[in-house]
This record gives C-alpha cells, structure tokens and sequence, in this order.
C-alpha cells in the first residue's frame, strides 16, 4: 500500500512539476488553438465554434486580443461580430456586428486570450493549495502504512 501511495504521489509531484516548467508552452498552444478556432468558426454545432461562444458569454470578452480579430475571419465577412460577443443579446443587430465602427460599442472590446490565461492564474493558488493537502494526506498515508507493517511484521516474529 504505502508503494503504491508513493506511485501515485511521485506522479502527481511530476505532473505539478511539468506544469510548472512548461506554462508558457500551454499558454502559446492555447492562444494559437484559440486563433485557429476564430478561423475556423461557424455557426453549426461544431465542438469548437461553441466553445468559443461559451467562452465569449462567459467570460465577457470578444476574440483573442480584442473584438477586432473577428474582422480577419471568414465568418465575419458574411456575418460580421459573432452574437456571442454582444453585451446586451436584444440590441445587437446583424447590421451593427457586420460594421467593426458601430459593433464597438454594442460588443465586449476585451480579448479572450488574456481573461482566460489571468482567470487560470487565479485559481492556480486554490489547485496548488488543495494538491499540497492531498499531498500531505499522501505521505501521512505512506508513513502509517509503513508502521503498520513493521507491527505486523514485529507481532508475528514474536508470536513464533
């Protein structure tokens, strides 16, 4: 037991330490798949194009730098400003996310890269806080199962 808790815990420590070392690899990954997915957006049920459209509400923002990243887009010249983008869904019309001058000030202005990468940051010290708790839990569990066995161990040296 206490070998397999050990496992386990290496391959978290390993897995913090990757993740640490290699942020800003995940963050460059991230904001290319972002760019690649504005490319690529379309208003059917494709996994990505909803993603984006979550993001958007969710997070009140607009493209990846800002709104105007949209305006190098396929989509936006058919369709302009993704309705995702609006602040208020009721007054934004087609005519308004199609002129990049008037969708101003009827969409979030803010990127998305930035909103999602500092939102992350954040929360990195509530991940970092709860993975530090299972890791003393860890090797609590690791030391009393190695006590364990040299009771056992001890008990049945006596016992013959």
């Amino acid at each position: 037991y206490a070998m397999l808790l050990s496992l386990i815990f290496l391959i978290v420590l390993v897995a913090a330490i990757v993740g640490f070392v290699f942020r800003h690899e995940i963050k460059t990954s991230f904001e290319s798949n972002l760019e690649l997915a504005l490319k690529d957006y379309n208003v059917t049920a494709d996994p990505h194009s909803e993603a984006v459209d979550t993001i958007q509400r969710t997070l009140h923002c607009c493209g990846v730098q800002n709104y105007s990243d949209w305006e190098r887009t396929e989509y936006f010249s058919q369709r302009g400003i993704p309705r995702s983008c609006c602040k208020n869904q009721n007054d934004c019309s087609e005519q308004d996310l199609k002129d990049p001058n008037k969708a101003q000030l009827k969409v979030f202005v803010n990127g998305c890269f930035f909103l999602v990468t500092s939102t992350m940051e954040s929360k990195m010290s509530v991940v970092a806080g709860i993975s530090f708790g299972i890791a003393c839990f860890q090797l609590i569990g690791i030391i009393l199962s190695c006590c364990l066995s040299r009771y056992i161990t001890n008990n049945q040296y006596e016992m013959v």
